[in-house]
């Protein structure tokens, strides 16, 4: 039997951290680890995991979690550093050093003026990304090894650069390195420019001598620069020796350095800002109103934003921005699973208010707070007590006032936090953010974002803001303000000459926020609300009208208030507002109200595309919906007219605005892979082959072994030095990211190093003509693929063949797309024909061109297409965003004659595997375990094993 089923008894809270679920110890005393990544295996490459629990073996669970940082969890085992004791090698991985950060990475703060340009090459630069992922696949190795793990300490390098990463880390013991060790980018740096230059991507770690050609071995794979630098002394003292010349210009003793800091004290003044209270235009209208705060920045579509980055690599996202069919970005937390086999995860969220901390920064402070709970409160966690927080500062404390300033934001959070059991663990802080530009003083706004981060027993268990269900269900206001109506440092006050108001939205109740948590909490488990969403920037009404874009639906609004329209629908006061079905009206308020907190039905859905409003009995709005989310969409379309094809940006928000309900359909019956024919895998070995810049192999190691394959990741650094064969495999997939940073252009490099090491070509070509294998390319695998001529069949000229060009909108694509498979020869698609679903799409290059159009009529003549982008119609579509591309025909994937290769540019086998990775999914396909997308690989291990 699968392990999964073994941990089936386990109950939470689990012990699983980052895809490390159970220990498995075999009766050959070979430990393996179930969904572990990079662990070492007979053959001189790396297997992604092993363990299947044939009979004999012993299940043991490793140690609980611990959670970090707001952005995943972290296995027990490697939580603490392992002391720098005498003897240990002080090594850095990551790439060259440049001269950045000589003179203060906080550049960007001081006096401005003719020294811009020397300023600008002195700041701290993030310069290679691709040097990140490839450190961190160095990292994900070692830590594979559980309680083997190499590392014994480790730290990366920021400010201080070397001369503050290798002392802290060889703490009080004492070291000596020797500088030029250092892999430089400019041979011209100084040894002083290199102990201090605060290059990035780059990390420090502490390795036992024994182990260190181990260690290099793996950064070798990885294409990663590795540095013995020195050892631990055990001396107490750190030396930096420069072996150009024999000197050491740096001998220090470590207890002077990092001692214990004195205590220091700082004073202020507190300066009182002038406030007038807020001054609207006579006769302001709340849809006149309407039209400016919906185009305000903080209340406007983020879809510039977020539809430009990657939201759901490694394919263990299971709520991100974007919610609904239509994908509009109005999530209120993230959540995201630990691992691809377990229902176990954590959720964040954000809380920020910087216009409310120019009014009142205690108040700021507090809602900052109270915005992060309202966010994190919608995905059901373990208790409350149990979130924690990070606190990001930045500020400009040098000035008059705003140290003081700060210290009451700090000492109001602090005492809010204690009155709710939570707490501040980590965070970070930029406190020089003023600068001096010529003769003006320019400063930032005071800002404190609070992280907050829990975790989740049920990843599935969570509400969103989309309205579910038009026509049949009621709005509920949740108020612990008790009816306030303050509109300092709303999103009102800055369309108005950029007014800040007199009175900041506060927390006078802080127990009646936390019984309102709690209870949505409890209604979220007993799942009796809908959809919900916090009340934050832009009001109530905002909220409300959110709510209604993301369920393309209308609203019938009546509400009862003590305070005029504008303030009681747009001040931003701490709340909540649930979607519930109707019969639960009584027993939700009797619980609200009779836990201390003020609750009222305010309106109910409606299926119609009007938003409607009576307040205090008296009609005050009536406008379409659609218009009002066109208002809201328009700051983003602006936004993203100025970064990609003006075109096709406005193209995209009418098409979205116009959008309606996808009909999906699953033309066979999707199944979980038996487990008697899991344990028949080793049968059916897979390749996942990756290179530099590959980030889909996890989740594709994944799919392929619930899949009932035998996933092994393979490097090209396997294939290129012989220790690994292509002729060992069956079925080769190559999963997507940005090999080589896509400087090249869409897997040219990934394919240039197959075409032309010889070995490796010939490897590719022996498998792609042994009639018992298959091979799929995803996004930037079809890219390499096409370029091989693997598809749409092999033979073509260069000049001819088929590739990937730049999308239409000429930026990177991250969409919830529908597809829809087609009949063809793929092996892969088989019995699937018919099916439209969605995936998930991602890439920057995944236009399909054909230089010669005969190809194409021979490549449609033939049936070679294997899925399209359809509308919600099911019908293909050249409409963008539906077609993220611009494909001709809308192509979404392609195979050859026979069948046996097949590559697709989004992501469904990989990224859409489990129901619970999808976008948005409708409530008739909600009783799925797998997703339909997981036939792609079940189809490939039937066919491997009639034919293999």
């Amino acid at each position: 039997m699968p392990w999964e089923d073994a941990f089936a008894d386990f109950k939470y809270p689990g012990n699983l951290a980052r895809g490390l679920k159970v220990a498995i110890r075999a009766s050959d005393g070979v430990s393996d680890y179930g969904n572990c990544f990079g662990v070492p295996a007979k053959g001189g490459f790396f297997r992604s995991f092993g363990a299947r629990l044939p009979s004999g073996e012993r299940v043991e669970f490793v140690k609980p979690i611990v959670y970090v940082g707001g952005g995943g969890a972290i296995d027990a085992r490697h939580i603490k550093k392992g002391k720098a004791v005498k003897g240990l090698k002080i090594v850095q991985i990551g790439g060259p050093t440049y001269n950045v950060g000589f003179g203060g990475g906080a550049a960007s703060s001081m006096h401005q003026g003719e020294n811009e340009e020397q300023l600008d090459f002195n700041a701290v630069q993030r310069g290679d990304p691709e040097m990140e992922r490839k450190s961190y696949e160095v990292i994900r190795a070692c830590v594979a090894m559980g309680e083997d793990n190499p590392l014994i300490s480790a730290h990366d390098q920021g400010a201080g650069g070397p001369g503050n990463v290798l002392k802290e880390i060889v703490e009080k013991s004492g070291g000596k390195i020797h500088i030029r060790r250092i892999n430089l980018g400019d041979p011209t740096l100084s040894v002083l420019q290199i102990w201090v230059a605060e290059y990035q991507e780059r990390f420090a770690f502490l390795i036992h001598a024994d182990r260190i050609n181990e260690f290099q071995a793996i950064c070798d794979r990885e294409n990663v620069n590795c540095e013995v630098l020195g050892e631990v002394t055990g001396d107490g003292r750190f030396t930096v020796f420069d072996d150009n010349n024999g000197s050491a210009p740096v001998d220090i003793d470590l207890d002077f350095v990092l001692g214990d800091v004195p205590q220091k004290t700082f004073s202020d003044v507190r300066i009182l800002p002038v406030l007038k209270p807020v001054e609207l235009p006579q006769g302001l209208t709340l849809q006149q109103a309407l039209y400016w705060v919906l185009r305000e920045p903080s209340v406007a579509c983020k879809s510039w934003l977020t539809d430009k980055v990657d939201r759901h690599v490694l394919g263990r996202t299971a709520l991100q921005q974007c919610v609904g069919y239509l994908q509009l970005p109005l999530a209120d937390c993230n959540i995201t699973a630990l691992s691809h086999f377990g229902l176990e995860g954590n959720v964040s969220a954000l809380g920020e208010q910087p216009y409310k901390l120019l009014v009142n920064p205690a108040a700021g402070g507090r809602m900052a707070v109270a915005e992060m709970l309202t966010n994190i409160v919608w995905a059901l966690m373990t208790d409350l007590r149990d979130i924690k927080c990070s606190a990001n500062w930045m500020w400009a404390p040098k000035l008059l006032g705003e140290r003081a300033a700060m210290y009451d934001t700090a000492v109001a959070a602090r005492d809010f936090m204690i009155a709710l059991s939570i707490a501040i663990d980590g965070g970070k802080d930029s406190l020089s953010m003023a600068t001096q530009i010529h003769t003006e003083a320019v400063k930032s706004l005071r800002q404190l974002v609070i992280g907050g981060y829990a975790p989740c027993p049920n990843i599935t268990k969570f509400v969103t803001p989309d309205i579910k269900r038009p026509g049949d269900s009621k709005l509920v206001l949740v108020d612990p303000s008790f009816g306030q109506a303050r509109l300092g440092g709303s999103a009102l006050t800055h369309v108005y000459d950029g007014q800040i108001g007199d009175e900041s939205p506060d927390i006078e109740h802080p127990h009646a926020l936390v019984e309102a948590l709690k209870l949505t909490q409890e209604f979220i488990r007993k799942g009796i609300i809908l959809s919900g969403h916090d009340r934050s920037d832009g009001g109530l009404i905002v909220t409300l009208a959110e709510m209604a874009f993301g369920g393309n639906c209308g609203l019938d609004l009546n509400i009862q208030g003590i305070h005029e329209i504008i303030p009681q629908m747009l001040a931003e006061e701490a709340g909540l507002v649930y979607e519930i079905d109707p019969k639960y009206e009584d027993e939700v308020l009797e619980m609200l109200n009779q836990a201390g907190v003020l609750a009222q039905v305010v309106g109910q859905t409606t299926s119609a595309n009007i938003v409607s409003l009576e307040y205090n009995n008296r009609k005050e709005l009536e406008i379409p919906m659609t218009t009002l989310r066109e208002w809201w969409m328009e700051t983003s379309c602006q936004m993203e007219a100025l970064q990609s094809n003006p075109e096709t940006a406005k193209e995209k928000y009418k098409n979205i605005n116009q959008a309606k309900r996808p009909k999906y359909f699953v033309s066979f019956d999707p199944k979980s892979t038996a487990p008697e024919i899991m344990l028949r895998a080793k049968e059916y070995p897979t390749a996942i082959l990756r290179d530099e810049g590959t980030n889909g192999h996890e989740e594709m190691v994944s799919a392929a072994y619930l899949a009932g394959l035998d996933p092994h990741e393979v490097h090209m650094t396997d294939l290129i030095s012989g220790k690994a064969t292509l002729d060992d495999f069956l079925f080769l997939v190559t999963p997507g990211g940005f090999s080589h940073k896509d400087v090249p252009q869409s897997a040219k490099g990934f394919a240039a190093k197959t075409i032309f090491n010889e070995q490796v070509f010939e490897m590719h070509e022996r498998f792609r003509k042994r009639p018992n294998t298959l091979s799929l390319g995803v996004c930037n695998g079809c890219q390499k693929d096409t370029l091989l001529g693997w598809v749409p069949w092999h033979g073509i000229e260069p000049a001819r063949q088929p590739r990937l060009e730049t999308n239409l909108s000429k930026k990177f694509e991250s969409l919830w797309v529908t597809l829809k498979v087609l009949d063809s020869p793929s092996v892969l698609c088989r019995s699937m024909a018919g099916t439209i679903i969605g995936a998930w799409s991602a890439h920057g290059q995944g236009r399909f061109y054909f230089p010669d159009k005969a190809i194409l009529s021979e490549v449609l003549a033939k049936n070679l297409v294997t899925m399209a982008y359809v509308d919600h119609e099911g019908k293909a579509t050249q409409k963008y965003p539906f077609n993220p591309n611009g494909s001709p025909f809308a192509i979404a994937g392609l195979t050859s004659p026979d069948g046996r290769h097949t590559v697709c540019m989004p992501h469904p086998i990989d990224r859409s595997f489990r129901m619970w990775q999808w976008g948005w999914v409708p409530e008739e396909l909600k009783g799925l375990k797998d997703s339909p997308w997981l036939k792609i690989f079940q189809n490939a291990r039937e066919w491997l094993e009639k034919n293999s």
